[in-house]
């Protein structure tokens, strides 16, 4: 953490308590939380549920007091998310949160009359979960962390780390979202990689028992990096990844900066816990009475290019001077 944002992280801090108690809801409410990852660290999901309690907070919300929060971990099982998803939904919560397109998923397929809060879906037009991003029209509402079109731009910051790069694989999770979504982003990787003139290999990993075979077939292709694609189960196993990344000495680049936390090498996406976190004013507006069906889905306007220099020490690579100016922050 930077110290600017230490510093405005304790300067908010000892302000809290008095918003709290000037906004402080009278009435208690419920709301339920769905999330496809553990309910510890090193599981980076963790962080983002965090932050969007910390962002209720903010609002004028203290669990306990005026809030009911309960808590339903996947454990990265897709079928248990759907049997958290209607346990939920029996305890009629005022609203439920799904972290990622994975939980909002199953949550929306529970209930169409109970408000869904989603944070970071990836196409959530796509994946039918909205009918547009202005008027998503049902119970469904939050924020997307634009997975898609950021693909080709990660892959780009790959080549320019790396500038006789030639053979680049990508490990993805096939049936992370809809079949358009995931069709999109294989398409805009496969023109990113033509367009650089990579030579690409796309390496699928259902769950993270798939992990070891696919770092095999990476070797066997003589791969020289590696891009993380878009994924709640990959994003859950970012600590894995990047271990068995670095036991391989592969470059690898994930989609948001706890791949770099964890110990990664680069990320370059949204900052995951502050789009949790904005996604708290949702919840927020909808237990005031606000309809899902009229709040536009959010979009992040700024995104967080990450470089972890002891990563790179590790491997033996120097990084360019112009890639790391250009780096939002440089972990030493």
């Amino acid at each position: 953490m930077t110290r600017r944002k230490f510093i405005a992280l304790v300067g908010g801090a000892v302000a809290w308590p008095q918003a709290a108690r000037a906004q402080q809801p009278q009435r208690t409410r419920r709301i339920g939380i769905l999330s496809p990852g553990r309910p510890e660290l090193p599981d980076p999901t963790f962080n983002m549920l965090n932050a969007f309690l910390q962002g209720l907070h903010e609002l004028g919300y203290t669990e306990a007091v005026n809030l009911i929060v309960e808590r339903q971990y996947a454990h990265g099982s897709s079928r248990q998310l759907r049997e958290l998803a209607a346990e939920l939904v029996k305890h009629k919560p005022d609203v439920i949160v799904a972290f990622s397109t994975t939980a909002t998923l199953p949550a929306k397929q529970a209930t169409e009359r109970i408000p869904i809060v989603a944070v970071a879906m990836a196409d959530p037009v796509a994946d039918e979960l909205v009918t547009s991003l202005a008027r998503p029209g049902g119970n469904v509402t939050g924020t997307t962390f634009l997975g898609p079109e950021l693909v080709s731009k990660r892959l780009q910051l790959l080549r320019e780390l790396l500038p006789g790069l030639s053979r680049v694989a990508a490990l993805w999770h096939p049936i992370a979202y809809s079949e358009r979504t995931m069709a999109g982003m294989r398409n805009e990787i496969e023109i990113a990689a033509r367009t650089l003139g990579l030579q690409l290999q796309l390496v699928p990993a259902v769950n993270a028992e798939d992990f070891v075979g696919a770092f095999t077939a990476m070797a066997r292709e003589h791969a020289e990096a590696l891009i993380i694609m878009p994924s709640p189960m990959l994003f859950n196993e970012y600590k894995r990844i990047v271990d068995t990344a670095a036991d391989n000495r592969l470059p690898a680049i994930g989609v948001a900066r706890e791949f770099v936390d964890l110990g990664g090498l680069l990320s370059y996406g949204p900052n995951l816990p502050d789009l949790a976190r904005q996604t708290a004013m949702y919840a927020n507006k909808i237990l005031k009475g606000a309809n899902p069906a009229e709040l536009a889905v959010e979009q992040p306007t700024k995104f967080e290019f990450v470089v972890n220099l002891k990563a790179a020490k590790a491997l033996g690579l120097a990084v360019p001077p112009a890639l790391l100016a250009r780096a939002d922050e440089v972990i030493e």
